[in-house]
């Protein structure tokens, strides 16, 4: 596990973030990191032995109004009895989630350069040319067309600081920032309007995906197979907070910014996204009951690997931060086969 990239208390918008945090002699607890760092372990402070940070969003319409006075309090003056520094404790994933949905395809610029760069010239047109036939085909999809939305796995979760392996069957492993909402309301059917009352809040996630796994070239007609591309174990990276969705203004103007051993890889704005936020997770609910702590991840911008033509191999490290949300630090490790 590698060294965070810096103190939490710089790290997120508004009073106070959630996580889940444990140290070497205590089990893994939901907390309520407050700006100047300091945690408060939510089990005692609501009397809740067993609680999770699953259990916090089912009640986060109660709760949140709490944990907004808890968060100005000062430190050492609620009845939990803050700890220390969040630098002492271990960061793991901020929730476990029932359902995890990812939208592909959702940044403008990284589908018209996909759109450019597999053209095989026979259209005649320039780069130039094609390009503006990308934007006309971008602006359509926008106002006619719907999200491509697809299911993950809870189990593919890791935490932002975790070791990430990379199987030894990938052989083209590939990074995809995103900025992932945590649903703090049931939603069913819900139009683009009412979407945004139920996300709780904001995280990142790390939407790592094998390349040359993406298509069965055994079916090709099939097509994708993100079972086998997306979901191998630690395949997300997930964290370290979750920010509460009051803390922002709007989801739709956010830095999202990937580095791989320094050298920076992703950087765009969400504004840059196909469909927002808000329609993302109005277009799920139409098909998907939502449920309180479950992922909505909404694409992820030009700059992935295939893109640079440099794919994540042994020892890389990859520094992830989107606005507001904190920092991830991961560190790639080859499989060491058995």
């Amino acid at each position: 596990m590698l060294v965070k990239p810096e103190a939490a208390s710089a790290l997120f918008n508004g009073p106070y973030a959630l996580g889940t945090l444990s140290t070497a002699d205590q089990d893994a607890f939901p907390a309520l990191i407050r700006r100047d760092g300091s945690v408060v372990d939510l089990r005692r402070f609501l009397d809740a032995p067993r609680l999770t940070m699953l259990d916090v969003m089912e009640d986060w319409a109660r709760l949140s109004a709490a944990f907004t006075g808890l968060a100005d309090a000062p430190s050492g003056s609620d009845p939990s009895g803050a700890g220390p520094s969040v630098d002492a404790f271990r960061v793991h994933a901020p929730i476990a989630p029932r359902q995890v949905l990812q939208s592909g395809a959702n940044y403008r610029q990284h589908v018209i350069d996909l759109h450019v760069a597999h053209r095989d010239g026979s259209d005649g047109l320039s780069e130039e040319e094609a390009r503006a036939e990308a934007a006309e085909i971008m602006d359509r999809r926008a106002a006619e067309d719907l999200p491509y939305v697809f299911i993950g796995l809870p189990s593919a979760i890791t935490g932002p600081y975790d070791d990430v392996t990379l199987p030894a069957w990938a052989k083209k492993p590939d990074w995809e920032l995103e900025l992932a909402a945590v649903i703090g309301r049931p939603a069913f059917q819900v139009t683009a309007e009412q979407a945004l009352d139920h996300v709780a809040g904001y995280t990142i996630a790390n939407d790592l995906t094998d390349r040359a796994t993406v298509f069965r070239r055994d079916m090709p007609q099939i097509g994708t197979d993100w079972l086998r591309s997306k979901n191998g174990p630690g395949f997300t990276p997930l964290g370290p907070w979750i920010v509460p969705a009051r803390s922002f203004a709007s989801p739709d103007d956010l830095r999202v910014t990937l580095k791989l051993n320094g050298e920076t890889m992703q950087d765009e704005s969400t504004k840059d996204m196909i469909f927002p936020v808000a329609r993302l997770i109005s277009y799920i609910s139409q098909t998907v009951r939502l449920l309180p702590g479950d992922l909505v991840l909404t694409g992820s911008p030009a700059g992935n690997g295939m893109h640079w033509g440099r794919l994540l191999r042994d020892g890389d490290v990859m520094d992830a931060t989107i606005t507001g949300l904190g920092a991830q630090r991961t560190r790639c490790v080859a499989e060491v086969p058995a």
